[in-house]
């Protein structure tokens, strides 16, 4: 239950994620403007967000967030299917370093859920803080001239967000198993929205840099290792590994970085040339 539960709901978060992401990237005009067909990928990636919760009340941080990392792969043949084409070689290529990668770590390092409760100032401290620092990037995006820097600062915000809000999630669910009444006095549950909230944003304002081959690598990244970090420092997540195998686990995450960069880049360019063409189209 605690393994093959959140694994299942993971990869299927991973799945309504990539369908939303996709549909809001192709929605997504020059500007960064919110359409219909935003709304519908928006829905789509909510109820993945959902399961995505669901998996984080059963499993470790360390189980869910690799395999929502798929997403990226999903992605692929979405949009071939909505481009009338065929994924490339070396797409499926890094799209099959990337599974190999993701079922590696999870054999190797075997992560199970923790029962340790997070202690409340220490972990008010430290996402104060990550915030406190996302929201100076942020406005150090909104003054930058440079297309691509703003759109990687954008892009590591807003990846890191989202990896602060599957902390927070746990969080909430521990205050849920331990007294449901008492989740309403917490602060995790009323931060939580708004970091959503600013995470969306933040991503939003990336597709509408107009530098999807940078922003979207980065959201990719810093997700699960902003969740990983923090499940293992604030939570206590763990691998009871020696140092042969963590090593190698060093090596596979090494990997499984690469292989999202280049799969994003990939969905990126895709991204940056319908945008172009609109632009063109529309002059």
């Amino acid at each position: 239950m605690h393994t093959w539960a959140p694994a299942l709901l993971a990869i299927a978060a991973a799945l309504l994620i990539a369908g939303g992401t996709v549909l809001r990237q192709r929605s997504s005009a020059s500007s960064g403007a919110i359409t219909r067909g935003w709304w519908m990928g928006a829905g789509i990636a909510l109820a993945g967000f959902g399961l995505q919760a669901s998996a984080l009340g059963l499993g470790s941080i360390l189980l869910v967030q690799p395999l929502v990392v798929l997403a990226v792969l999903f992605a692929l043949p979405l949009e071939a299917w909505a481009d009338h084409r065929h994924p490339h070689a070396n797409e499926w290529m890094w799209g099959a370093v990337l599974v190999s990668c993701v079922v590696a770590f999870l054999v190797i390092a075997r992560p199970v859920a923790t029962d340790r409760r997070p202690q409340v100032v220490i972990m008010g401290i430290t996402i104060g803080a990550i915030i406190a620092g996302l929201i100076a990037l942020v406005a150090v995006a909104e003054r930058s001239c440079n297309r691509h820097h703003r759109a990687l600062y954008y892009g590591l915000a807003s990846g890191a967000l989202f990896g602060v809000s599957a902390v927070l999630i746990k969080a909430v669910t521990f205050r849920i198993i331990d007294d449901p009444l008492s989740v309403f006095a917490k602060y995790e549950m009323y931060l939580l929205a708004p970091v959503i909230v600013l995470a969306v944003v933040a991503q939003q304002r990336g597709f509408g840099s107009g530098d999807l081959q940078t922003s979207f690598p980065a959201m990719n990244v810093m997700e699960p290792a902003v969740a990983m970090i923090l499940g293992v420092v604030l939570l206590g997540e763990n691998i009871r590994v020696g140092l042969p195998a963590a090593s190698l686990l060093g090596l596979i995450l090494a990997l499984s970085v690469v292989a999202v960069v280049k799969l994003a880049k990939h969905a990126a360019i895709r991204g940056d040339q319908r945008v172009s063409v609109t632009a063109d189209s529309l002059v």
